[in-house]
């Protein structure tokens, strides 16, 4: 018998379907969501309803699973009931009234306090850190604790993973945490694993995609601190990845890519803080924290004051956001910024533009080239109402990426970290920043802005109106797909 099925009932049950899912989209979607979002979802819904819903259920969560978030507080309560080890050093006089306010809200969404007394100093060369950390390994006498986003045995960074094995050959604990997903899809990914395991570190993915081991959140959910620790003793903290500067990857070395980055060593009370953000991340990847105590160390080499600002979608909110916003808001003179992926919200458009017009002189840094096009194409869109609102523009010349993420705010205030200033790093990236104040590191970050400025080239308006319609096409539709969290 030849099963027959009326056409028309097809018709009315895929119509039925089609509008069932835009009428709980409407009702699903922008909760809890910021605007952009979630009008940014409901038009990928209502134009593609099945593959729109589809994606929505495999990346439409942007937090990390309940569990882990329930684990967060309580690593967020454990430091401030652990604030005799962390609230350390004499602070700096004549704090003013914004900047007391803006450490306090830090305090209340990542848990950390200011610390006064200590030393950081920037190493702009990609080179010079390897060695500085490789040295700074091979002085424990405790541990090691190394925190990275991409985490690569090669030939750059050789020097790094000896000094490990030496440590370990000496006894001493060695623990590392690399984000799954990232380093699983680059070259050198199973001879770094196989080196960790011989050498006999301790070592943890982080946000590890393996659902038959029942460990599963939003996939393209990332850990992209950049974190060194040594004995509790010294960190390093910033954007450089500890892999060649062209991530060994075939096409990026076919196209001359490399990367420019910046970290920072400190040493005084603020490197507890650092060990603390490693800790609550170890926590979370091990399930339970090493037998180490936190240092009650009183001061370092300089007297700066500090504070490590953890974010990412383990926190109820964009920590990251809501300091650099602060910031903006609170500039007098002059606001630098450098993000190799400057793709903004509306607030901080908003807040940019607002600075401009209260004669606050706005530059900011980003790479005349980019790895990743659809970015690239969305932080292009952005170009045409910064400048008309007066923010200079600094190209830096291809075929290098300015991976260096940095903020200046007037001569006292700085921010250094793995925070790009983009919908990424607010809300589906694990980022890490350091809050400073002090002339002196400001000053260190003036040198670093004049040497980009040096080598980079002024994007003006009139340049950019020249720009064809098929670009200005191309940077609106990225623009568009940059708000889908």
């Amino acid at each position: 018998m030849e099963l027959f099925v009326d056409p028309s009932w097809t018709l009315v049950v895929t119509t039925i379907v089609d509008m069932a899912i835009r009428v709980l989209a409407v009702i699903i979607v922008p909760r809890n969501r910021r605007p952009t979002a979630g009008m940014a979802w409901l038009l990928a819904i209502f134009f593609l309803p099945v593959p729109g819903l589809l994606l929505f259920l495999l990346i439409g969560n942007p937090r990390l699973p309940r569990h882990r978030r329930l684990r967060q507080r309580e690593i967020n309560q454990y430091i401030r009931d652990a604030r005799s080890h962390l609230e350390r050093g004499s602070l700096r006089p004549n704090e003013p009234a914004w900047f007391t306010s803006l450490v306090r809200m830090n305090r209340e969404l990542g848990a950390m306090p200011l610390t006064g007394d200590n030393g950081v100093r920037l190493i702009p060369d990609y080179d010079d850190c390897f060695r500085e950390m490789a040295a700074a390994i091979r002085s424990a006498r405790e541990y090691v604790h190394l925190e990275m986003y991409i985490l690569k045995s090669d030939p750059a960074t050789d020097d790094i993973f000896r000094a490990m094995e030496e440590v370990r050959e000496r006894g001493l604990p060695v623990r590392v945490i690399l984000d799954h997903w990232a380093n699983l899809s680059k070259p050198f990914h199973r001879r770094t694993l196989k080196r960790l395991d011989a050498m006999g570190a301790e070592w943890h993915f982080a946000l590890p995609i393996q659902p038959l081991k029942g460990r599963w959140q939003r996939p393209d959910l990332r850990n992209h601190r950049k974190i060194l620790v040594v004995d509790g003793d010294v960190a390093f903290l910033g954007s450089q990845n500890v892999t060649d500067a062209s991530y060994n990857v075939k096409k990026n070395i076919r196209r001359g890519l490399q990367w420019v980055d910046v970290m920072v060593r400190l040493d005084g009370p603020i490197v507890s803080s650092v060990n603390a953000v490693f800790l609550s991340d170890w926590v979370s990847e091990a399930g339970t924290p090493p037998d180490i105590d936190l240092k009650d160390m009183e001061a370092g080499t300089g007297d700066l004051d500090c504070q490590v600002v953890p974010s990412g979608p383990g926190f109820e909110v964009e920590n990251n956001l809501r300091l650099f916003l602060g910031l903006f808001y609170a500039a007098q003179s002059k606001i630098i910024m450098i993000s190799p992926y400057f793709v903004p919200d509306e607030a901080m458009l908003l807040a940019l533009t607002a600075a401009t017009k209260r004669g606050v002189k706005v530059e900011l840094f980003v790479s005349e080239e980019l790895d990743q096009a659809v970015v690239f194409h969305a932080q292009r869109s952005y170009y045409e109402t910064l400048l008309r609102a007066g923010v200079r523009i600094w190209l830096y010349p291809k075929p290098y990426i300015l991976h260096t993420k940095g903020l200046t705010i007037d001569d006292e205030v700085a921010v250094i970290g793995s925070s790009n200033m983009d919908m990424r790093s607010f809300g589906l990236n694990l980022e890490v920043s350091l809050l400073v104040r002090g002339e002196e590191f400001v000053q260190q970050m003036r040198k670093l802005e004049g040497d980009y400025r040096d080598l980079s080239r002024e994007l003006t308006h009139e340049e950019w109106k020249q720009q064809p319609l098929r670009s200005t096409v191309l940077d609106n539709l990225a623009r568009l797909t940059s708000a889908l969290q």
